[in-house]
Protein backbone atom coordinates (compact mmCIF):
# COMPACT_ATOMS: atom_id res chain seq x y z
CA UNK A 1 0.00 0.00 0.00
CA UNK A 2 1.26 3.26 -0.74
CA UNK A 3 1.08 5.98 1.83
CA UNK A 4 1.69 9.53 1.32
CA UNK A 5 0.60 12.16 4.19
CA UNK A 6 -0.42 10.19 7.34
CA UNK A 7 -1.55 11.98 10.47
CA UNK A 8 0.20 11.11 13.34
CA UNK A 9 -1.41 10.76 16.78
CA UNK A 10 -0.55 10.86 19.96
CA UNK A 11 -1.71 7.46 21.06
CA UNK A 12 1.16 6.75 18.94
CA UNK A 13 2.95 6.48 21.51
CA UNK A 14 1.25 2.84 22.63
CA UNK A 15 3.62 1.82 19.62
CA UNK A 16 7.19 2.57 21.27
CA UNK A 17 9.45 -0.03 20.25
CA UNK A 18 11.65 -0.19 23.19
CA UNK A 19 10.79 -0.43 27.33
CA UNK A 20 13.34 1.21 29.29
CA UNK A 21 12.71 0.37 32.94
CA UNK A 22 15.41 3.51 33.74
CA UNK A 23 13.36 6.51 32.44
CA UNK A 24 10.74 8.26 34.37
CA UNK A 25 7.63 7.45 33.64
CA UNK A 26 3.98 9.07 34.67
CA UNK A 27 2.13 7.63 37.33
CA UNK A 28 -0.09 5.39 35.83
CA UNK A 29 -3.80 5.55 36.08
CA UNK A 30 -5.69 3.34 38.27
CA UNK A 31 -7.09 0.18 36.55
CA UNK A 32 -11.24 0.07 35.09
CA UNK A 33 -12.33 -3.16 36.02
CA UNK A 34 -14.08 -4.89 33.24
CA UNK A 35 -17.04 -4.36 32.35
CA UNK A 36 -20.27 -6.63 31.26
CA UNK A 37 -19.11 -8.64 28.15
CA UNK A 38 -20.07 -7.61 24.77
CA UNK A 39 -20.92 -8.82 21.43
CA UNK A 40 -18.15 -9.66 19.21
CA UNK A 41 -16.24 -7.13 16.96
CA UNK A 42 -15.75 -9.54 14.54
CA UNK A 43 -19.04 -10.29 12.91
CA UNK A 44 -18.37 -10.83 8.81
CA UNK A 45 -18.46 -14.53 7.89
CA UNK A 46 -14.47 -15.96 7.75
CA UNK A 47 -12.69 -16.50 4.83
CA UNK A 48 -12.44 -19.94 5.88
CA UNK A 49 -14.66 -22.56 7.76
CA UNK A 50 -11.73 -23.76 10.43
CA UNK A 51 -11.85 -24.47 13.62
CA UNK A 52 -10.31 -22.88 16.47
CA UNK A 53 -7.64 -24.85 18.37
CA UNK A 54 -9.02 -24.10 21.60
CA UNK A 55 -12.20 -22.13 22.85
CA UNK A 56 -11.60 -18.12 23.12
CA UNK A 57 -9.12 -17.98 20.38
CA UNK A 58 -11.24 -16.60 17.85
CA UNK A 59 -13.79 -13.85 17.82
CA UNK A 60 -14.03 -13.66 21.52
CA UNK A 61 -16.50 -11.24 22.66
CA UNK A 62 -15.54 -7.49 23.39
CA UNK A 63 -15.55 -5.83 26.48
CA UNK A 64 -16.72 -2.38 27.79
CA UNK A 65 -14.89 0.25 29.94
CA UNK A 66 -15.26 3.40 31.62
CA UNK A 67 -11.97 4.26 30.87
CA UNK A 68 -11.79 7.22 29.33
CA UNK A 69 -9.34 7.52 25.72
CA UNK A 70 -8.66 10.73 24.05
CA UNK A 71 -6.40 11.23 20.94
CA UNK A 72 -5.04 14.31 19.49
CA UNK A 73 -3.29 15.13 16.04
CA UNK A 74 -0.05 16.06 16.44
CA UNK A 75 1.42 16.67 13.03
CA UNK A 76 0.15 16.09 9.14
CA UNK A 77 3.34 16.59 8.04
CA UNK A 78 5.32 12.78 7.79
CA UNK A 79 5.43 10.60 5.00
CA UNK A 80 4.64 6.89 5.97
CA UNK A 81 5.36 7.01 9.16
CA UNK A 82 6.68 3.44 10.16
CA UNK A 83 8.96 3.27 13.84
CA UNK A 84 8.67 5.52 16.41
CA UNK A 85 10.11 5.72 20.04
CA UNK A 86 10.85 8.10 22.89
CA UNK A 87 13.51 9.79 23.78
CA UNK A 88 13.72 10.48 27.79
CA UNK A 89 12.42 14.51 27.59
CA UNK A 90 9.68 13.08 26.20
CA UNK A 91 10.04 13.96 22.07
CA UNK A 92 9.84 11.56 19.62
CA UNK A 93 11.81 9.21 17.25
CA UNK A 94 9.68 8.60 14.29
CA UNK A 95 11.18 6.22 10.73
CA UNK A 96 9.88 7.46 7.62
CA UNK A 97 9.71 4.54 5.27
CA UNK A 98 11.38 5.95 2.47
CA UNK A 99 14.60 6.40 4.87
CA UNK A 100 14.15 9.72 7.25
CA UNK A 101 14.75 9.91 10.73
CA UNK A 102 13.19 12.53 12.34
CA UNK A 103 12.90 13.83 15.67
CA UNK A 104 9.16 15.37 16.53
CA UNK A 105 7.84 17.54 20.07
CA UNK A 106 4.42 16.65 21.08
CA UNK A 107 3.64 19.79 20.37
CA UNK A 108 4.29 18.89 16.55
CA UNK A 109 7.33 20.63 15.66
CA UNK A 110 8.90 18.34 12.79
CA UNK A 111 12.51 18.27 12.60
CA UNK A 112 14.51 18.41 9.82
CA UNK A 113 15.73 14.97 9.05
CA UNK A 114 18.63 13.52 10.93
CA UNK A 115 21.35 12.70 8.61
CA UNK A 116 23.89 9.29 8.44
CA UNK A 117 21.56 6.63 7.52
CA UNK A 118 22.84 3.97 5.39
CA UNK A 119 20.72 3.48 2.30
CA UNK A 120 17.26 1.27 1.94
CA UNK A 121 15.41 0.16 -0.40
CA UNK A 122 11.85 1.41 -0.09
CA UNK A 123 9.73 -0.87 -2.91
CA UNK A 124 7.09 -2.56 -1.81
CA UNK A 125 7.39 -2.90 1.79
CA UNK A 126 10.47 -2.29 2.00
CA UNK A 127 12.28 0.78 3.54
CA UNK A 128 13.03 2.22 6.94
CA UNK A 129 11.28 0.11 9.51
CA UNK A 130 11.50 -0.46 13.24
CA UNK A 131 13.91 1.78 16.04
CA UNK A 132 14.71 1.38 19.06
CA UNK A 133 16.91 3.24 21.90
CA UNK A 134 19.74 1.39 23.62
CA UNK A 135 18.55 0.90 27.65
CA UNK A 136 21.78 3.09 28.45
CA UNK A 137 20.75 6.02 26.09
CA UNK A 138 20.61 8.40 28.82
CA UNK A 139 24.92 8.06 28.88
CA UNK A 140 25.92 6.46 25.73
CA UNK A 141 22.99 8.12 23.15
CA UNK A 142 22.92 4.55 21.03
CA UNK A 143 19.89 3.80 18.61
CA UNK A 144 19.42 0.36 16.50
CA UNK A 145 16.77 -0.05 13.85
CA UNK A 146 16.25 -2.33 10.87
CA UNK A 147 15.64 -1.71 7.48
CA UNK A 148 15.71 -2.81 4.06
CA UNK A 149 18.79 -3.08 2.81
CA UNK A 150 19.76 -3.21 -0.83
CA UNK A 151 22.53 -6.21 -2.03
CA UNK A 152 23.97 -7.58 -4.86
CA UNK A 153 21.96 -10.43 -4.04
CA UNK A 154 19.16 -8.87 -3.73
CA UNK A 155 17.73 -7.13 -0.39
CA UNK A 156 17.74 -8.91 3.49
CA UNK A 157 15.97 -6.92 6.23
CA UNK A 158 19.50 -5.60 8.56
CA UNK A 159 19.47 -4.36 11.03
CA UNK A 160 22.29 -1.29 12.10
CA UNK A 161 23.26 1.08 15.13
CA UNK A 162 24.52 4.56 15.50
CA UNK A 163 24.65 7.38 18.61
CA UNK A 164 22.69 10.08 18.49
CA UNK A 165 25.03 13.06 18.08
CA UNK A 166 25.05 15.38 20.89
CA UNK A 167 23.03 18.37 18.96
CA UNK A 168 20.67 15.42 17.37
CA UNK A 169 20.78 16.08 13.81
CA UNK A 170 23.48 12.82 12.75
CA UNK A 171 23.88 9.45 13.83
CA UNK A 172 27.71 8.59 14.40
CA UNK A 173 29.89 5.66 13.52
CA UNK A 174 26.86 3.82 11.84
CA UNK A 175 27.83 -0.02 11.61
CA UNK A 176 25.13 -3.16 10.04
CA UNK A 177 25.77 -5.42 13.30
CA UNK A 178 23.20 -8.02 11.41
CA UNK A 179 21.74 -9.44 8.18
CA UNK A 180 19.22 -11.75 8.01
CA UNK A 181 20.73 -13.79 4.88
CA UNK A 182 19.51 -15.58 2.43
CA UNK A 183 19.14 -12.21 0.41
CA UNK A 184 16.44 -12.03 -1.96
CA UNK A 185 15.12 -10.21 -4.84
CA UNK A 186 11.72 -9.39 -3.65
CA UNK A 187 10.58 -6.46 -1.80
CA UNK A 188 7.48 -7.56 0.28
CA UNK A 189 7.85 -9.27 3.80
CA UNK A 190 10.77 -7.93 5.75
CA UNK A 191 9.14 -7.95 9.23
CA UNK A 192 11.14 -5.24 10.30
CA UNK A 193 10.74 -4.99 14.46
CA UNK A 194 13.43 -4.40 16.90
CA UNK A 195 12.57 -4.23 20.64
CA UNK A 196 15.00 -5.10 23.86
CA UNK A 197 14.64 -7.86 25.91
CA UNK A 198 15.12 -8.10 29.40
CA UNK A 199 18.63 -9.21 29.43
CA UNK A 200 19.72 -6.70 27.11
CA UNK A 201 19.66 -8.31 23.92
CA UNK A 202 17.75 -7.59 20.76
CA UNK A 203 14.99 -9.17 19.85
CA UNK A 204 14.47 -8.94 15.67
CA UNK A 205 11.43 -9.96 13.77
CA UNK A 206 12.50 -11.01 10.26
CA UNK A 207 9.66 -12.19 7.20
CA UNK A 208 9.62 -14.38 4.76
CA UNK A 209 9.62 -12.42 1.61
CA UNK A 210 6.31 -13.33 0.78
CA UNK A 211 6.89 -15.42 -2.49
CA UNK A 212 6.80 -18.90 -2.81
CA UNK A 213 9.83 -19.85 -3.59
CA UNK A 214 10.89 -18.21 0.20
CA UNK A 215 8.23 -18.99 2.29
CA UNK A 216 9.48 -22.30 2.70
CA UNK A 217 12.32 -21.22 3.99
CA UNK A 218 10.53 -20.12 7.24
CA UNK A 219 11.06 -23.97 7.78
CA UNK A 220 14.49 -23.97 7.52
CA UNK A 221 16.77 -23.43 10.72
CA UNK A 222 20.03 -22.75 8.15
CA UNK A 223 17.97 -19.91 6.88
CA UNK A 224 17.18 -16.45 8.94
CA UNK A 225 14.36 -15.38 6.69
CA UNK A 226 10.95 -16.49 8.86
CA UNK A 227 12.36 -16.43 12.03
CA UNK A 228 12.43 -13.98 15.18
CA UNK A 229 16.43 -13.56 16.02
CA UNK A 230 18.37 -12.23 19.17
CA UNK A 231 21.74 -11.10 19.09
CA UNK A 232 23.70 -9.01 21.57
CA UNK A 233 24.55 -5.65 20.75
CA UNK A 234 27.19 -5.90 18.56
CA UNK A 235 25.27 -7.98 16.20
CA UNK A 236 26.76 -11.33 17.80
CA UNK A 237 23.68 -14.38 18.20
CA UNK A 238 23.18 -13.90 22.26
CA UNK A 239 23.98 -16.17 25.19
CA UNK A 240 21.40 -18.95 26.45
CA UNK A 241 19.61 -18.93 22.35
CA UNK A 242 17.93 -22.44 22.04
CA UNK A 243 19.41 -25.13 20.45
CA UNK A 244 17.67 -26.29 17.38
CA UNK A 245 18.37 -29.97 16.72
CA UNK A 246 18.04 -29.80 12.72
CA UNK A 247 21.33 -29.66 11.12
CA UNK A 248 22.95 -26.38 10.32
CA UNK A 249 20.83 -24.57 12.58
CA UNK A 250 21.75 -20.53 12.77
CA UNK A 251 22.72 -19.99 16.40
CA UNK A 252 20.83 -16.56 16.35
CA UNK A 253 17.65 -17.94 15.61
CA UNK A 254 15.12 -17.64 18.78
CA UNK A 255 12.09 -18.75 17.08
CA UNK A 256 10.76 -20.24 13.79
CA UNK A 257 7.81 -20.69 11.36
CA UNK A 258 6.49 -16.80 10.90
CA UNK A 259 5.63 -15.29 8.57
CA UNK A 260 5.46 -11.67 8.77
CA UNK A 261 5.66 -10.94 12.04
CA UNK A 262 5.79 -6.86 12.42
CA UNK A 263 4.75 -6.18 15.98
CA UNK A 264 7.16 -6.83 18.87
CA UNK A 265 6.40 -5.94 22.69
CA UNK A 266 8.11 -7.01 26.00
CA UNK A 267 5.51 -7.32 28.83
CA UNK A 268 6.55 -4.97 31.76
CA UNK A 269 6.35 -7.01 34.34
CA UNK A 270 6.70 -10.89 33.27
CA UNK A 271 9.56 -9.75 30.70
CA UNK A 272 7.58 -12.25 28.42
CA UNK A 273 8.06 -11.53 24.53
CA UNK A 274 4.88 -11.01 22.16
CA UNK A 275 4.64 -10.72 18.79
CA UNK A 276 2.20 -9.79 16.10
CA UNK A 277 2.14 -11.96 12.44
CA UNK A 278 0.02 -10.71 9.53
CA UNK A 279 -1.44 -13.77 8.42
CA UNK A 280 -2.46 -14.34 4.56
CA UNK A 281 -6.26 -14.07 3.70
CA UNK A 282 -6.94 -14.42 6.84
CA UNK A 283 -5.31 -15.66 9.99
CA UNK A 284 -3.61 -12.38 11.78
CA UNK A 285 -1.98 -13.67 15.17
CA UNK A 286 -0.94 -13.17 17.89
CA UNK A 287 1.72 -15.16 19.33
CA UNK A 288 3.77 -15.18 23.37
CA UNK A 289 7.16 -16.56 21.90
CA UNK A 290 8.93 -19.42 23.59
CA UNK A 291 12.56 -19.97 22.94
CA UNK A 292 12.81 -23.08 20.12
CA UNK A 293 9.09 -22.90 19.14
CA UNK A 294 8.35 -23.28 15.74
CA UNK A 295 4.91 -21.42 14.65
CA UNK A 296 4.11 -23.49 11.74
CA UNK A 297 4.00 -21.56 8.84
CA UNK A 298 3.65 -22.55 5.64
CA UNK A 299 2.62 -25.96 7.35
CA UNK A 300 -0.41 -24.64 9.41
CA UNK A 301 -2.19 -21.21 9.49
CA UNK A 302 -5.77 -20.30 9.79
CA UNK A 303 -5.69 -18.30 6.82
CA UNK A 304 -5.96 -18.58 3.10
CA UNK A 305 -4.25 -17.59 -0.13
CA UNK A 306 -5.05 -14.61 -1.60
CA UNK A 307 -6.55 -16.59 -4.69
CA UNK A 308 -8.98 -18.34 -1.75
CA UNK A 309 -7.65 -21.54 -2.31
CA UNK A 310 -6.44 -23.70 0.98
CA UNK A 311 -2.97 -23.44 1.83
CA UNK A 312 -0.56 -25.78 1.11
CA UNK A 313 -2.21 -29.00 3.02
CA UNK A 314 -5.35 -26.93 4.84
CA UNK A 315 -4.28 -28.08 7.85
CA UNK A 316 -4.16 -25.81 10.97
CA UNK A 317 -2.80 -28.17 13.58
CA UNK A 318 0.26 -30.29 13.77
CA UNK A 319 2.04 -31.75 16.71
CA UNK A 320 5.47 -29.78 17.25
CA UNK A 321 3.93 -26.63 15.61
CA UNK A 322 2.68 -24.20 18.39
CA UNK A 323 -0.53 -22.30 18.25
CA UNK A 324 -1.32 -18.95 17.87
CA UNK A 325 -2.61 -17.45 21.33
CA UNK A 326 -5.07 -15.77 19.15
CA UNK A 327 -6.31 -15.14 15.44
CA UNK A 328 -8.07 -13.16 13.71
CA UNK A 329 -10.37 -13.98 10.47
CA UNK A 330 -11.34 -11.65 8.30
CA UNK A 331 -9.00 -9.30 9.11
Amino acid sequence: MKLTTMMFCCFMLLAVACSREDETTAEPLPPTPPGPSATPVETLPPNANYRPAFTGQTRINGMTTATAIRSNIITTALSAPWGITSLPDGRLLITEKQGRLRLVTTAGVVAEPISGLPAVNAAGQGGLLGLCLDPQFATNRMLYWSFSEPSAGGNVTAIAKGRLSDNDRSLENVVVIYRAAPAYAGSNHYGGRVIFDRTGNLIISSGERADNATRVQAQSVSSALGKIIRINRDGQPAAGNPAFSQTGARPELYSMGHRNPQGLAMHPLTGEIWQSEHGPRGGDEINRLEAGANYGWPIITYGLEYSGQALGSGIQQQDGLTQPVYYWDPV
